[in-house]
């Protein structure tokens, strides 16, 4: 199937670069690989059952989103062990370790994603052993 995407300039260019320096055939080839990771990586988030402990990385501009990010932090206490936070001009990188059910880390997840002024947000994840 055909479709078009409005990517930003910068963005393409670092695609392109990236898919040909690994040497993948077409920047087609390489956007199926990339949607099949994103795929991937939301099935697995899905899977998830039972208590888990998670790491989550995101990144964020400061200004434009802070006080909600403080709200989204509070709402999720019950998950939220301890956060990391570091400061890079107007963005911050932040990592919240997390204890909990996995539909509440992942309800989290989702939220953090939700936000326009967040970047990206990384998950890894295990379910503790008995």
């Amino acid at each position: 199937m055909r479709t078009s995407l409005n990517v930003p300039d910068d963005l393409l260019a670092a695609f392109d670069e990236t898919w040909q320096a690994e040497g993948i055939d077409s920047r087609s080839r390489a956007v199926r690989e990339a949607m099949q990771e994103y795929a991937e990586r939301h099935a697995s988030l899905e899977d998830a059952a039972g208590e888990v402990v998670a790491a989550l990385v995101f990144d964020y501009d400061h200004h434009e989103v802070i006080e909600e990010l403080h709200t989204v932090q509070h709402d999720y206490q019950d998950v939220m062990q301890s956060t990391s936070h570091v400061h890079q001009g107007e963005w911050c990188l932040e990592t919240a370790f997390c204890r909990g059910s996995a539909e509440r880390v992942r309800e989290l997840v989702y939220d953090l994603r939700n936000f326009d002024g967040v970047g990206r947000v990384k998950v890894t994840s295990l379910e503790p052993t008995a």
